[in-house]
């Protein structure tokens, strides 16, 4: 640890990479991409189709697969001059499981405040 000339620490920058759970939430936090998802969990589709929906042009559309891509939520292949994507559900288990989690610990504790509360309440005169 580094410590400044006035005895503070410095605290040194993380290195710009995110986690992978932090990239799929990410990707799932705009319209689209999560459209994108919804559409590919019926199965796989070609870009044109899975662009057709959206009034914006391909290649802007093109950066939101690939956000997709690069959390791992998709995959694609290009045969010809095709590229098809399909829906790859490990990194969507990873998200549900640690909201899983949090809802666990929501719930526990707010079964704990409904529990202060009726002794609360059996205690008032």
């Amino acid at each position: 640890m580094l410590t400044g000339p006035l005895g503070h620490y410095i605290l040194r920058p993380m290195p710009n990479k995110k986690a992978p759970l932090d990239l799929v939430f990410h990707a799932l936090g705009d319209p689209t991409r999560r459209a994108v998802v919804s559409r590919l969990c019926r199965g796989p589709a070609a870009v044109s189709e899975l662009a057709r929906p959206f009034a914006m042009a391909l290649p802007s559309f093109v950066q939101h697969l690939g956000i997709l891509e690069d959390c791992g939520l998709v995959r694609s292949r290009k045969k010809g001059r095709v590229r098809t994507y399909w829906i790859v559900p490990k990194p969507m288990k990873s998200a549900e499981r640690w909201m899983a989690e949090r809802r666990a610990l929501w719930t526990a504790r707010l079964d704990q405040l409904d529990a202060y509360l009726e002794v609360m309440q059996e205690d008032e005169p």
